[in-house]
């Protein structure tokens, strides 16, 4: 397989399709699937059969973002974005026959007005899409359909025209850092796992998304997970991997089942196996179910997890990258991570280093949740400021509300108030107003919203996910939350708001994995721009 070979792929996958004009576009991500995308896409074909519409297609693609607008629907010219799409929203089975009705070829028609959602607002025109591009565009089930787009070709590329050396170099010049949440430089973690001696090494790819309000991991593995594929096959071949796992959690069904069809197709086809594109390098991928304990997306616990162990986390070092899965070393990177090598193999790491800021290169994607008019995934460069994200892409607060805060980095990070919005979201700045970008989640509070009750809630995740190891964790986040809940319930003194401060310190000093370093963060940035309402509800005033 090299170059010449996928090329012969797409030129027959057009051929196929070469008759089709227009395409109307069904997302079947899990926001529009639990809306019934898949019945749509049956109506959606029979008004086709009815109105003799030979020169289009339905199909079902990949999320288009605006999650709490689904189902929606696109019809464009074959290739094109969402950007030179009509976009409707909302559609129901009644409308099936007008959108297909407006698709028709031969005589253009008027687009749906009532359904229209304007594809020019800034919600659609103020995003870069890097790790997005496909989705929205391509049928995330279709091998053929990737590959006419262009996919597999820096695969291809890396194996057979780059040294593992080479490939690492890219990676570093572009500037990537690790999109999980940490944000270590992705190349030099391949580079470590590459010097590493022995002859087994393993690729993990950790897809156990878990903090409250995100979903974009989930959002790519079930629109292009080719990409992520693609992307782990990569990665082992730099480092000297040929065995990778996707770690995700079961309740993403509708992800698990796409990447189960996308690695099927992917070996059928000689992406994934033996001698891949004629040379020596094997690589396979198995996806290991997690229960769905918070504490498994730190790695050490991920681990544990995929050896048929308990969840539980280890201190380190060592770290993986020498003593990882099965005591071999191992490359972990989050799915986010991984979507984005391809791009930068195709377009060159110093491409990619143009974007975003200094020290945070590229693009982020964000899952914009709660009181947000725009509700759903974006990606935007990094350094854009949480104001355009909230304000403008995100289309404010609704009802008229004003915003009070924003929840980043889920239940590790903390809350930011109205008079920081214009700080730029990236790994550095978001730490000075204690918080995180972490995995990309954002909750947007406006005014009716209680600082007191949403450090309780985040506390009470903390304390169930608690694997209960450590006594720090163990015990703190119980105690913390009691002393939230007594302080919500007006029955707290000074004396309690001092002792929470306190167990605040010891817990995020003394626990033994990021889950219980991080869990008094919400607590603490709540008490630094919220104190009043803490004070106001102290007993006796």
């Amino acid at each position: 397989m090299n170059l010449d070979d996928l090329e012969e792929i797409a030129r027959g996958f057009r051929e196929e399709t070469s008759a089709v004009r227009r395409e109307v576009r069904v997302c079947v991500a899990t926001a529009c699937h639990s809306a019934g995308a898949e019945e749509l896409i049956a109506a959606l074909k029979q008004a086709q059969n009815d109105q003799g519409l030979e020169q289009c297609a339905v199909k079902g693609v990949g999320c288009m973002g605006l999650c709490s607008m689904g189902p929606m629907v696109a019809v464009a010219e074959p290739g094109a974005d969402l950007r030179e799409s009509t976009i409707y929203k909302e559609v129901g089975l009644d409308d099936t026959t007008e959108i297909m009705a407006s698709a028709t070829v031969e005589q253009p028609a008027q687009p749906v007005e009532r359904l229209m959602c304007p594809n020019d607002q800034p919600f659609f025109t103020r995003q870069r899409w890097i790790v997005r591009e496909n989705s929205g565009v391509i049928d995330p089930d279709s091998f053929k359909g990737y590959v006419a787009i262009g996919g597999y070709g820096p695969m291809v590329q890396a194996l057979t025209e780059m040294t593992p050396t080479e490939v690492i170099a890219e990676i570093t010049t572009s500037g990537l850092r690790g999109r999980g949440g940490g944000g270590y430089p992705t190349g030099l973690k391949w580079s470590t796992v590459a010097k590493m001696p022995g002859e087994q090494k393993y690729v993990i790819c950790n897809a156990d998304e878990g903090d409250p309000g995100a979903f974009m991991d989930r959002a790519i593995l079930e629109s292009d997970p080719h990409r992520v594929l693609e992307g782990m096959a990569i990665a082992a071949y730099a480092v000297g991997a040929n065995k990778g796992y996707i770690y995700i959690r079961a309740e993403y069904p509708l992800a698990v089942e796409r990447l189960k069809t996308a690695i099927r197709k992917a070996k059928r086809q000689g992406f994934l196996g033996h001698h891949i594109c004629d040379t020596q390098f094997n690589f396979d991928i198995e996806i290991r179910l997690g229960a769905g304990a918070f504490v498994c997306g730190e790695e050490t616990a991920l681990m544990a997890s995929i050896e048929g162990g308990r969840g539980h986390p280890h201190p380190r070092p060592p770290y993986p990258a020498e003593s990882g899965l099965f005591g071999l070393p191992t490359l972990i990177n989050n799915v986010e991570t991984y979507a984005n090598i391809a791009p930068i193999i195709r377009e060159g790491g110093d491409w990619f280093a143009g974007i975003g800021t200094e020290r945070s290169k590229g693009t982020k994607v964000f899952a914009l949740a709660g009181n947000i008019v725009n509700g759903g995934l974006i990606e935007v460069d990094m350094g854009t400021s949480l104001r355009d994200i909230i304000e403008v892409i995100g289309g404010g607060i609704p009802d008229g509300k004003a915003f009070k805060a924003v929840q980043t980095g889920g239940p590790s990070g903390g809350c930011v108030p109205a008079e920081h919005l214009d700080i730029g979201v990236d790994y550095d700045s978001l730490k000075t107003l204690g918080t995180m970008m972490g995995s990309g989640g954002m909750i947007i509070m406006d005014e009716t919203s209680n600082m007191v009750d949403v450090a309780r809630f985040f506390m009470e995740f903390c304390m169930d996910e608690s694997c209960g190891k450590c006594v720090p964790c163990r015990t703190g986040t119980q105690q913390m939350h009691a002393l939230l809940d007594k302080i919500a319930k007006s029955n707290a003194t000074r004396d309690d708001l001092a002792l929470l401060e306190e167990l605040c310190e010891v817990v995020r000093a003394t626990s033994l994995c990021g889950l219980g370093q991080s869990a008094p963060n919400p607590v603490m940035s709540t008490l630094r721009y919220f104190r009043d309402e803490y004070e106001d509800k102290l007993a006796g005033g």
